[in-house]
């Protein structure tokens, strides 16, 4: 049974998560619609769309390490994520009444980095509000609750969109809808949140922040068990990210047209549901170090079915093991990480983790888009990520062995 503080936690997720689907699905539309009317050739929208998403990466890239620091002194982590979450839902409805592609991509820019600003005191709360031996079980909730909760807003908005012919009202009405629903699930969080793991206040509290950064980054190859993990999570989180970042774009090569699309991409947000609850039930009989392996070598068959892949029901298929997986291997990587460190420098180690999650999400388009076109096919370049998970299973194992090794 949850705490009242857990369910607090899980609920953010499930807030977050509205943004998120609404970025990934009806966002890029709103986008192009905007970009069509303000003449923006095609080849220029997606290069706008890949710039802004690239500009997202860097900055938080660099802020979140040093948000994820200061927000370890005492008193700091809670009015930060405030921050973070306003800036993020107040940039949600702004999208919604910007009148050029210009603008709504500067608001898009500001909202997404106030959402992945966000997550980085999120995670690190997970020690605040649960014991570790719960952290793999209240983490897979998390995600769970997250996938199915934010269908509920999404199809709202998908039938507004759909039902309407005028882009831009449906549109400022969805992104309020979701800022709204991002913002009210939040508050039991805000309410019921109190920091216990903490470093103390000090003169100086943001000079000081970047000097314990320094020392973390200077002495991190010599904690072997997080370097090995934050290794391998680079890489076979990437490949996770690459194939959900990929699935509108292979979907639109299949033929499919946009109502099905964005229903495969629900399809596959209804699976992670049931899958992210067993993940975590499994959880409780098995330790996180044996199951994530297994993610990550289902999703190296993925990697390869998708090299296959030619036809509609295929894809229907993907969408369906792609669900099955992606909660358990985002849910077990967060709450596995947030065991193997030390919970008084939580902000500041997933500061680190966030880097590799978001910051690692350039490596696998990368080599979609040089496999693609050094051998003219889509499935040869989507297949070639399959490396990413090769690789990230072996360092996995390695951080593994340092972790018995340490404890012998």
């Amino acid at each position: 049974r949850l705490t009242s503080l857990e369910r607090a936690w899980i609920l953010y997720d499930v807030g977050n998560s509205a943004f998120v689907l609404m970025i990934a699905t009806l966002v890029p539309i709103f986008f192009n619609a905007l970009a069509e009317a303000g003449g923006v050739s095609k080849v220029d929208y997606l290069a706008y769309w890949g710039y802004a998403s690239s500009i997202v990466t860097v900055i938080t890239a660099i802020l979140g390490p040093i948000l994820g620091t200061l927000a370890d002194t005492k008193g700091f982590k809670k009015p930060i994520f405030m921050l973070c979450l306003f800036v993020g839902v107040i940039g949600c409805c702004a999208m919604g009444l910007a009148g050029t592609w210009l603008a709504f991509l500067i608001i898009f820019i500001i909202a997404k980095i106030g959402y992945s600003g966000s997550l980085v005191f999120y995670d690190s709360m997970l020690g605040d509000v649960t014991t570790p031996e719960r952290m793999d079980m209240v983490s897979s909730r998390g995600y769970a609750w997250g996938y199915i909760g934010s269908c509920v807003p999404f199809v709202v908005c998908l039938a507004l969109v759909l039902g309407s012919s005028a882009v831009g009202l449906s549109q400022t009405i969805a992104l309020v809808i979701t800022a709204v629903w991002w913002l009210v699930v939040t508050l039991p969080l805000l309410k019921k949140y109190r920091q216990i793991n903490y470093v103390e206040v000090e003169q100086h509290a943001i000079r000081q922040s970047f000097v314990r950064i320094g020392q973390t980054l200077k002495h991190l190859p010599q904690d072997k068990q997080v370097f090995w993990f934050l290794l391998a999570f680079f890489c076979y989180i990437d490949g996770v990210y690459t194939i959900i970042d990929m699935a509108t774009a292979y979907g639109t090569a299949l033929g499919l047209d946009t109502t099905g699309l964005l229903l495969a991409l629900l399809v596959t947000q209804i699976v992670a549901f049931p899958s992210a609850l067993i993940f975590g039930r499994l959880s409780q009989k098995y330790e996180s170090k044996t199951l994530i392996p297994v993610c990550i070598a289902a999703y190296t068959g993925i990697a390869v079915f998708a090299f296959f892949l030619k036809s509609q029901w295929q894809f229907w298929v993907l969408a369906v093991v792609v669900g099955m997986f992606q909660g358990g291997v985002q849910a077990l990587s967060r709450s596995h990480f947030a065991k193997i460190i030390p919970q008084e420098k939580s902000g500041e180690y997933f500061g680190l983790f966030d880097i590799c999650g978001k910051g690692a999400s350039c490596l696998g388009t990368m080599i979609v888009s040089v496999g693609s076109q050094l051998t003219g096919s889509a499935n040869v370049g989507v297949g070639s990520i399959a490396i990413l998970f090769v690789i990230g299973f072996v360092l996995f194992g390695i951080s593994t062995r340092t972790e018995e090794t340490k404890q012998v």
